[in-house]
């Protein structure tokens, strides 16, 4: 009979979330490199090479690869025969390793988690209680997988009960377009088929944490049907164009997983979810001779990537006027310099609070820009940790009176507008610019100074004023309201169209 220390399992679920936070799987690595390679698409291989450029100084500099350091999700595999040596239960056990990962004080991370989610939502301040799945199998050991997802990828997340006779792939070439770039592509899709709807929801998940594989089963051929669903949906899906940061080319997904399960014969439950370019999960296994260890990766793993966008055109935040900004290009790549607000979900709640009550601001917007960005901690001589930025639709309800009330002239965020902030975007003559999400060490970077100037008490919600050096963005809705989320993806599906009729 193996005796599992209570020690062993904490210590190892901490470790694990340590290495995750910098390093990426190897296998997701080599994958993103590949589809660099090939691709066509100047702003999609522009936000490639900055993924993967963060991703090597991540693995270098032991910092999170995403300001969003995720929630924990941990699936045990629990031997029948296995004996805890612990006064702790076995979820109490993986909490305490989160809360020891996340506190880390050479690297600690961003605690995302908010206790009483339909009230007060209030920061548990460690990222704890992480989900946690356990099964009991035969044996004598424990396996564990630890991942921590990111909540712009979580939130795209899907499930219908279709009917039997509906067509699965055409529910998820339905269904992709709708999650917009929130999710940080190019990543994969984890999908999940039978059982019950929370069944379909588990099975999509696991899938995600199966190492990536799509070219050796195109190259061998499928002999299942989930298989058969892999290669059909992996070349339909990519065909859509949607591309990286949905910027429009030819890699959206770099694999697509597929699992099933026995179901109803009235039922045909299916989850889609999908991880996004901050793929983090790492397996271990405890069989009573201590903690796990998890070996680091070669750094030859990873491309040596420098980044220095050509013709990108220098921007001065401090006397940047709306008749300059009307200049601005869709697609156009500018480097911000000078000082930059930030502020995302919950300051922006205060503040129309605020501005409906007829109260004035603590921070005047007059033709100021304002980042969505939550970042992490600094340590050591950091002014800032990781500071990605954060999904921009979900700002979208609060757009126009920031615009018309504030003198507000520009936002950053991740991925897409809608069409309420776009329209707002054009009546104002504002303008939009996007920065890579999962590139959050990389942007961290051209950040030379910060402090806080408003809602203290909001923690990574407050706002900030960072003085930025050449920091990396691309235009993505221009004064006259042209996004290139919706324009980039409508030419690349028409050139993937044209390139598939051609071969």
């Amino acid at each position: 009979m193996t005796v599992i220390k209570q020690e062993d399992l904490i210590q190892s679920v901490a470790d694990a979330l340590q290495y995750i936070s910098y390093y990426h799987p190897t296998d997701f690595i080599k994958s993103l490199t590949a589809a660099y390679e090939k691709e066509q698409s100047e702003a999609a291989r522009d936000a490639i090479a900055q993924l993967l450029i963060n991703s090597r100084m991540c693995a270098e500099g032991h910092r999170p690869i995403c300001q969003d350091t995720g929630i924990v999700t941990v699936f045990l595999k629990i031997g029948m025969n296995v004996q805890w040596d612990a006064i702790m239960t076995v979820e109490e056990m993986c909490n305490e390793g989160v809360r020891r990962a996340y506190n880390h004080p050479d690297n600690k991370l961003r605690a995302s988690i908010l206790a009483d989610p339909a009230g007060a939502r209030k920061n548990t301040k460690d990222n704890t209680p992480a989900v946690i799945n356990i099964q009991l199998v035969k044996g004598d050991s424990v396996d564990v997988i630890v991942a921590a997802k990111g909540g712009g990828s979580e939130a795209k997340s899907k499930f219908a009960m279709l009917n039997p006779s509906d067509s699965i792939v055409e529910w998820v070439l339905k269904t992709v377009p709708t999650m917009g770039a929130g999710w940080c592509p190019p990543g994969m899709l984890g999908i999940g088929i039978g059982g019950t709807a929370e069944k379909a929801m588990l099975l999509a998940k696991e899938s995600l944490m199966d190492p990536i594989d799509i070219q050796e089963l195109i190259e061998r051929g499928a002999k299942t049907r989930a298989e058969e669903l892999r290669i059909e949906l992996y070349k339909k899906v990519n065909a859509l164009g949607i591309g990286a940061q949905g910027l429009g080319g030819l890699t959206t997904v770099l694999d697509v997983k597929v699992r099933d399960y026995p179901t109803h014969a009235a039922n045909l439950p299916i989850a889609m979810i999908p991880n996004c370019a901050a793929t983090r999960h790492a397996h271990f296994h405890l069989d009573g001779t201590g903690p796990a260890h998890l070996e680091p990766p070669s750094l030859e793993d990873w491309p040596k990537l420098t980044y220095d966008p050509k013709n990108a055109r220098r921007v001065n935040l401090d006397t940047v006027t709306r008749e300059e900004v009307a200049t601005w290009k869709p697609g156009e790549v500018l480097l911000l310099n000078g000082k930059l607000l930030t502020g995302r979900d919950a300051a922006h709640k205060r503040m129309t609070d605020m501005l409906n009550k007829g109260e004035k601001l603590p921070v005047n917007f007059t033709n100021r820009f304002i980042y969505y960005v939550g970042p992490v901690d600094p340590v050591r001589d950091e002014v800032v940790g990781p500071a990605g930025p954060t999904t921009a639709t979900r700002m979208d309800k609060f757009t126009r009176q920031m615009l018309e009330q504030t003198g507000l002239l520009g936002m950053v965020g991740k991925a897409e507008r809608g069409p309420v902030a776009i329209e707002a975007i054009r009546d104002n003559k504002a303008v939009y610019l996007m920065a890579v999400g999962g590139a959050a060490y990389l942007v961290s970077k051209a950040i030379k100074s910060s402090k806080t100037i408003a809602f203290a008490d909001l923690g990574m919600e407050a706002i900030y004023e960072f003085d930025v050096k050449d920091m990396p963005v691309t235009v993505a809705v221009d004064v006259n309201g042209t996004s290139v989320h919706q324009t980039g993806p409508a030419e690349w599906k028409e050139k993937i169209a044209e390139l598939v009729t051609i071969s």
